[in-house]
């Protein structure tokens, strides 16, 4: 039996976990940190974190997370690789193309840290599966390129309890925030919903795909590693998150702003004149 790290108790995302001796050396840099330290990476080693899309987001996501220590990553797609994918798609290799996606994401995280469990669901979220899919996990992290599984998502997230870091491209522009919907503020007043922010989808063809537009290679990467950071703060519980915030990237100009946004009582999911 390698000697181990404990951390005292049981944290947010389950009970204490060793660390073994190659994953102290591993996460040393994590366990210098005053705000992660062994507590930290103790509640990461114990935390299930789904994440939906294995594309520009799920890529450095997946990557992340995995380098950092979660214990057990679920990735949902139903897509396979393609060469246009890999200018911005770092999770995936040439030699990849055909290959379903959520297979060659497992092959890059075990390459990366054999510490993390796998778990595969070769399928595309809908509004049918949302709520099975996200009920085994404690985070999740959004990283679809469409409406209809936005929406699918942060549904299921509210019904099962669950919180949800969700992010957006454009061509040269991304979105983050994080819903904790199923929760109040201090104040007793309910947390946003993604509907309060987006009360409706955009009317078909309003918004071009990726394939149409076209998308800055190196955007997902950056706005991947903040969908990063922004989980790996809500499990191990430190800095102010992006609840009721939505950051704000502009590529153009170099320029990131975060603007508020609040409960809007006519959300369906948590409104005022909701359906029981």
């Amino acid at each position: 039996m390698k000697a181990g790290l404990s951390a005292g108790g049981r944290g947010t995302y389950g009970p204490a976990m060793s660390l073994l001796s190659e994953e102290i050396e591993r996460y040393a840099r994590h366990l210098v940190l005053q705000d992660v330290g062994g507590p930290g990476q103790a509640k990461l080693k114990a935390a299930r974190v789904l994440v939906i899309g294995a594309g520009g987001l799920g890529a450095p996501l997946l990557h992340y997370l995995a380098a950092a220590g979660v214990g057990a990553l679920g990735i949902v797609d139903d897509d396979v690789v393609s060469l246009s994918n890999l200018q911005r798609q770092v999770i995936h290799r040439t030699e990849d193309v055909g290959r379903a996606k959520v297979a060659s994401a497992e092959e890059a995280i075990r390459r990366l840290n054999p510490h993390v469990a796998v778990n595969l669901h070769p399928t595309r979220l809908t509004a049918v599966n949302a709520r099975e899919l996200v009920r085994g996990y404690d985070v999740v992290a959004d990283g679809s390129d469409n409406f209809e599984t936005r929406y699918a998502a942060s549904d299921a997230c509210f019904y099962e309890n669950k919180p949800l870091v969700t992010a957006a491209l454009g061509q040269f522009d991304g979105t983050l925030t994080t819903i904790r919907a199923h929760e109040t503020r201090p104040d007793g007043r309910p947390n946003p919903t993604y509907r309060c922010l987006f009360p409706s989808p955009p009317p078909p063809g309003a918004v071009p795909t990726c394939a149409e537009a076209g998308v800055l290679g190196a955007l997902p990467g950056t706005m991947g590693s903040l969908m990063a950071m922004e989980v790996i703060r809500e499990i191990v519980g430190f800095g102010q998150g992006l609840v009721g915030r939505l950051l704000m990237v502009d590529a153009r100009g170099m320029r990131f702003e975060t603007m508020a946004y609040g409960w809007d009582e006519a959300n369906p999911l948590s409104g005022s004149e909701r359906s029981a």
